[in-house]
């Protein structure tokens, strides 16, 4: 993809990518996306917490 380069280590292997100003403002969106992926992905052995209790914890805040 243009305006997308890699950062590699002495075997060549992938390690960053810099993703240019230029292109992060043309694919806004899709960026965004990835961004949200990759955090998912970060939390994916969080545990997780039933709607129900949430909704519980944001009602005794005041925030629901």
């Amino acid at each position: 993809m243009k305006g997308v380069s890699y950062i590699t280590d002495d075997k060549n292997r992938k390690k960053a990518v810099v993703i240019e100003m230029k292109t992060l403002v043309q694919y806004d969106e899709q960026i965004e996306d990835l961004f949200d992926v990759i955090i998912a992905e970060s939390r994916a052995e969080e545990p997780t917490v039933a709607w129900e209790e949430v909704k519980m914890q944001l009602k005794k805040k005041g925030k629901l």
